[in-house]
């Protein structure tokens, strides 16, 4: 990975140097990489690698270059000030590290398992130059280093078994609940069915490997299950085994799933979705190890100097070949195989094994006591350094990361599950967001608003305050920082010795929560009341204890408008929220343990502010390329304007954003309340940077917002705003986007789909055009800006909802026309197999996505209803009505705008 230092922060990647040019040291005119810092820093020594680099690949690794190519960016950037070289080259190694700990992080908390429990194997030639450092970063302590591990993947085929899968899908049921927990064991539904196509899948494998020369009797078949709950979506492969339950493939689904998901579903039967069958003819077992004597520490091949966490030590060197087994090792040290080199940090000990591997025990250090104090016993300042800041930058968006694997894990809807509609984010004690996971752009701003509005509310006179065992939620889209009423968002303090230090909030959209239409998201509302349940301030968790029967009142009873069509899936989904929360406190405190208070509290700040300079020199630029005032307006179909005028101050970087001019709020719900633009903004500054920065409220800290009261993007508390949120937030992008002459227009619209009747509500929302820019080509068939979900996969849309997917794909020639053509929209049409409402919230139905720099605009999009007799109507952007069997309703989804004139 290449290395850079941008806007105040180290910067490790996602840019390769790749094999060729490859890093500086290699010799070829690369680039400055890990390997560079390596080598710099004496981890890498070049007299122990071939003479294979340089043009003619006849020379030796290069440390005078890659020195050289250091004191340059030291030199030339700010960040390295006061450093030297081996400092500045270490700081990229502690990010480097930081920055492959966060996968593996989120990966094994989505699993459920216990990174701490387990050991850390490592192969490649590079992997074990970091292993020892990841693996006292994660908390683990093992590292298993095999003997090949420069070449494992190519010993490992060479060990690996001959397999062949045959599978087929199925639909059956396997174990049937009982009331009150497990299942009845007296019945198996799929039992002669499931052996009968087990057997045939059986005879299948085995034929196909005997075809490749291997015996009948040299084949093992191994039998699996790919199992769900009933009204769920994740499927779990599940392999037959010993027990001697009456429902074995059952015992193991609810144990797997327990640990991946965290809990069970009593009352729901498990499914079958496919039996599937492995032929297997095993490769070369591997030998047994003999006892591993205690021959103690052998003989060092020599001495060098490396660089580590205290500075230059004196490490021995040891060539592997020349080691035994029993022999152990102290850190620091450097081992060498013959295509690998072995790091071993200060406190790590290598034991080599019987097979000739290393198991290296690495010492977990002692949590860091930050609070350092001056001679006088003052408490000295904490300073903002840029190799701290940069690893904070990965360990609070790898919180907010965790805590929304958690939420789709634990959830239950498809909209969260699958769709992954949702964000997760963590904020100081006073409502300001730190680090918001890169999950829905639209729900950037709004949440840091909801989040200080609960703050307010609950400690404002005549409350109790917020205590330790409350969890807030709310969803009102006017007076609680919401988005839009099925966006509900769940707020849980931190407490440290009986203070708030942090909050953590997940904002999850619910597929139905009551109003006038199944999805609640009515094409035709007017009032708030009609879009469902309205949630100002409650504590859904009190002193520990979910309030179950206070939100079931909230989302059922609701007046004269009907209420929750799915209170099932909102409580599991608002336990979800919970849970994810729970997940962002646990480690939020873990954090705080290895670090200290102070330093967490003030790197917070320091992230903030660091996103604030990086916007602030954004718009420093823009004004010095094209002037301290930029103007934009577009229009929504109905012909309401959004006018923005936007006046930079040179000098400070500041900015007003003015959108006077703005159409009044309508008769509708288009309406968007100030935290949707405040979204719409912060998502498009961030995007305008360039950068990789960090994505908190910093991003608004130099921005002025002037909204007229009671105008389409400041309305009153008690208008209609489900529309807002989904296809006004679009607008505002797209106007902001124009005025800093950026790219042409995106799709502009989310093409809000719902259908359902009194028994559920579905939501989706479909893809479109991007628009163009000047380097680059509108994308096709993709979400666009203020929104970032999936779309449902077709077997889980059909398997779980009355309805048949007819066509969904390209509509190609959308895009507009243009030096870089604008991206084409997507045709989706869809069949319902009983009578369904059905209710559609577009916009661009009228007005083209505009193209920029003489690109032509992009298509509108269609709304088509085929009717029986094959009559087709265009029934509008905004119709929600009966659709019987035999009817079929198709979404056009316009396309990008193009940019640039197009050339013959």
């Amino acid at each position: 990975s290449r290395l850079f230092l941008q806007n105040g922060l180290f910067v490790v990647g996602p840019e390769s140097a790749k094999a060729h040019p490859g890093p500086i040291c290699y010799r070829k005119n690369g680039y400055l990489a890990v390997t560079d810092a390596n080598v710099v820093l004496g981890r890498v020594i070049p007299d122990h690698f071939p003479n294979i680099f340089g043009p003619n690949e006849d020379e030796s690794l290069d440390l005078a270059g890659a020195r050289e190519a250091f004191q340059k960016l030291q030199m030339e950037n700010s960040e390295g000030e006061g450093r030297s070289v081996e400092e500045l080259a270490y700081g990229f190694i502690q990010v480097a590290n930081e920055a492959m700990c966060r996968p593996i992080r989120n990966l094994t908390q989505m699993r459920g398992f216990d990174i701490t429990s387990h050991a850390l194997a490592c192969f490649g030639g590079a992997g074990p130059q970091h292993a020892c450092a990841m693996a006292r970063a994660l908390g683990i302590k093992k590292v298993y280093v095999h003997r090949y591990g420069g070449v494992l993947s190519a010993y490992g085929l060479s060990m690996a078994d001959a397999v062949v899968e045959e599978q087929e899908p199925a639909k059956e049921v396997y174990a049937v609940a009982v009331s009150g927990g497990g299942f009845d064991e007296s019945i198996d539904p799929s039992a002669s069915a499931r052996e009968e196509r087990l057997q045939y899948l059986a005879k299948k494998a085995r034929l196909s490997l005997m075809k490749q020369g291997y015996s009948e009797d040299s084949v093992v078949i191994e039998k699996y299950l790919n199992m769900r709950y009933q009204g769920t979506d994740n499927a779990i492969m599940i392999k037959e085994s010993n027990s001697s339950s009456a429902l074995p493939y059952a015992e193991k689904f609810v144990e797997q799933y327990h640990r991946e998901f965290g809990f069970e579903l009593d009352g729901r039967d498990i499914l079958i979705d496919d039996f599937r069958v492995r032929g297997v003819v095993p490769g070369k077992d591997l030998q047994k190890s003999a006892a591993t004597p205690q021959l103690g520490s052998p003989t060092p091949a020599g001495k060098t100097k490396a660089y580590f966490e205290n500075g230059w030590e004196d490490a021995s060197t040891y060539n592997m070949e020349d080691m035994k087994p029993g022999h152990k090792i102290q850190g620091p040290a450097i081992i060498f195989q013959s295509i690998s080199t072995i790091v071993l940090e200060i406190g790590c000990v290598a034991a080599v094994t019987s097979d000739g591997d290393l198991d290296i025990d690495v010492e977990q250090l002692h949590s860091k006591d930050v609070a350092s104090f001056a001679d006088d016993g003052r408490e000295t300042e904490i300073i903002e350094d840029p190799v701290q800041l940069s690893i904070f930058a990965h360990r609070f968006m790898g919180i907010a990361e965790q805590m929304g694997r958690t939420l789709a894990r634990t959830a239950i809807s498809v909209n969260i599950k699958e769709r992954l509609d949702f964000s997760c984010a963590l904020f100081t004690k006073d409502g300001g967001l730190v680090a918001n996971a890169p999950h829905i752009p639209v729900h950037l701003g709004a949440m840091q608003s909801a989040v200080r509005f609960q703050v307010e509310y609950w400690n404002s006179e005549g409350r109790k305050g917020i205590k330790e065992g409350d969890v807030l939620v709310s969803n009102h889209p006017q007076l609680a920082g919401g988005s839009h009423l099925p966006d509900i968002t769940v707020i849980t303090p931190i407490f440290h010795e009986g203070k708030i230090i942090f909050f953590v909030a997940s904002r999850g959209h619910h597929s139905d929560i009551g109003g006038v239409s199944p999805g609640s998201m009515p094409p035709h509302s007017v009032n708030l009341k009609d879009e469902g349940a309205s949630i100002v301030a409650f504590k859904l968790v009190k002193d520990g204890k979910f309030q179950e029967e206070g939100i079931t009142d909230i989302l059922v009873n609701q007046g004269d408008v009907p209420g929750t069509r799915n209170l099932k899936d909102n409580l599991s989904d608002l336990r979800a929220q919970v849970a994810a929360n729970n997940s962002g406190i646990r480690l939020l405190h873990q954090l705080v343990h290895e670090n200290g208070l102070k330093k967490v509290e003030a790197y917070m700040h320091f992230i903030q502010h660091n996103a604030e300079m990086a916007v602030r020199n954004m718009l420093k630029e823009f004004a010095s390329a094209h002037g301290t005032r930029a103007h934009s307006i577009d229009y929504m179909d109905d012909g309401t304007p959004i006018e923005l005028t936007i006046e930079i101050n040179p000098k400070t970087g500041s900015a007003c954003f003015d959108f006077e001019g703005t159409g009044p709020q309508i008769l509708g719900n288009l309406n968007a309340p100030p935290a949707v633009t405040y979204s719409a903004v912060i998502y498009s500054l961030r995007s305008l940077v360039g950068q990789d920065i960090p994505l908190n409220q910093g991003c608004l800290a130099p921005i002025e917002f002037k909204i007229p009261a009671y105008s389409l993007l400041n309305p009153s508390d008690d208008v209609g705003v489900v529309g807002g949120n989904v296809l006004t937030s679009q607008r505002v992008v797209d106007v902001v986007l124009k005025a800093f002459k950026a790219c042409a227009a995106s799709q502009g619209c989310m093409n809000n789909l719902t259908f359902g009747d009194d028994r559920f509500g579905y939501y989706e929302t479909i893809a479109g055009g991007a628009g163009a820019g000047p380097t680059w080509e509108g994308r096709s068939g993709v979400h666009t800006h203020c929104t970032n979900t999936r779309i449902t996969d077709p077997e889980i849309l059909e398997r779980r909802y009355p309805v048949l997917l007819r066509r969904f794909g390209l509509r190609k020639g959308s895009g507009g026309n243009g030096k870089n053509q604008g991206g084409d929209g997507v045709i989706r049409e869809i069949e319902p197999l009983r009578p369904l409402v059905m209710s559609i919230l577009s916009e661009r139905r009228t007005l083209q996505p505009y193209g920029l720099d003489g690109g032509e605009p992009g298509m509108t999009g269609k709304n088509l209803l085929v009717k029986k007799d094959g009559v087709v109507l265009n029934i509008g952007a905004k119709r929600s009505g009966s659709l019987n069997v035999g009817e079929r309703l198709v979404i056009e989804t316009p396309g990008g705008g193009g940019y640039g004139r197009a050339t013959e």
